[in-house]
């Protein structure tokens, strides 16, 4: 019987209304939805799911509370390993990890929309205005340095404090997120949502520090003296591969890193409000195929672009992107 329900559809805006703003794509499942999408999972006595999620949650359990109805216990659940659902619900590449290796996939083509679940769940909780904050240890008196706000550090911050250490994050830019904050657009994953994921760190006892470079404002020697006894360095993906080709160099080219920067962080949608403009161009070619290049084509876009491309070297099919980027790209 569960083999049969159909996988329920994620709702979203229509195309020529959301091509002209930066709100959210996807609108999310409603409560009946989700109810009905947690009943197709399986409960396997051998859960692939939680192999195939790199942090280890228990993907069966919180979704077996979705299907009673028990929200509350159910956000407890994957509190428990994950301590940024809202934003992995939404951007995490969930088709090639947990629901990859899904049981249902493999009876049937179609896997259990482990992904929506875990947007839905921890939306609930946001919207009910009732952050669960997982009892936490007495405090060790251990002092650990995190550099950078990024997922890494964010995650890596998020679990050192539910085992009772002092975790301060350093981060160089003027907002925590990193590449959550900078290279992903709002229209994938709204800043409003990461937001709360970040005041969830801070109800945990995280302790945020900005325009602090570390090197620069102080040495991990420096932090050692202050009672920082462990450092964690997740300084992000660092600078942006160019092709080597000539016209590189010249006005109107940007990184994929420099122009979502621009437009994400620094305003540029808001220019001259801002004064950081990005060019215009009425004609937008994005070199590349991955969810990057999806971003970078559909901001363009919504800039104004009246046509924005994607040139990429290899097949349509070996695109790195996830299919749903590229399908509300072409959308």
């Amino acid at each position: 019987e569960r083999m049969n329900i159909p996988r329920q559809k994620m709702p979203e805006r229509g195309a020529e209304e959301r091509n002209r703003d930066f709100a959210e794509v996807n609108i999310g499942l409603s409560a009946g939805a989700a109810r009905v999408e947690a009943r197709r999972c399986l409960d396997c006595a051998n859960p692939q799911c939680v192999l195939g999620c790199p942090v280890g949650i228990d993907i069966p359990t919180f979704i077996k509370l979705i299907e009673k109805g028990d929200f509350e216990a159910s956000i407890r659940r994957l509190k428990e390993t994950n301590s940024l659902p809202a934003v992995c619900g939404r951007v995490c590449p969930q088709e090639t990890q947990c629901e990859a290796v899904c049981t249902l996939k493999k009876a049937t083509g179609v896997p259990v929309a482990i992904g929506n679940l875990e947007r839905f769940i921890s939306d609930y909780e946001r919207s009910a205005g009732q952050a669960f904050i997982p009892p936490c240890p007495a405090p060790t008196g251990r002092r650990v340095a995190v550099i950078g706000a990024g997922p890494a550090g964010l995650t890596a911050a998020g679990e050192l404090a539910k085992k009772g250490h002092a975790v301060t994050i350093f981060e160089a830019l003027h907002i925590a997120g990193g590449v959550l904050i900078y290279g992903i657009p709002e229209f994938r994953l709204p800043k409003a949502i990461l937001e709360a994921e970040i005041a969830y760190l801070k109800r945990l006892g995280v302790e945020l520090r900005m325009n602090f470079v570390v090197g620069k404002t102080a040495t991990v020697e420096d932090l050692r003296k202050d009672g920082y006894e462990a450092f964690f360095i997740g300084t992000g993906a660092g600078l942006p591969n160019f092709m080597k080709i000539p016209g590189e160099n010249l006005v109107g080219v940007y990184s994929a890193n420099e122009y979502l920067t621009r437009v994400n962080l620094m305003r540029a949608y808001d220019f001259p409000e801002y004064d950081t403009p990005v060019f215009l161009g009425k004609r937008a070619a994005v070199i590349g195929g991955g969810n990057v290049a999806m971003d970078s084509v559909r901001t363009a876009k919504r800039r104004g672009a009246e046509t924005s491309a994607i040139i990429y070297r290899r097949s349509r099919t070996e695109m790195p992107a996830r299919g749903e980027e590229v399908k509300h790209a072409e959308e």
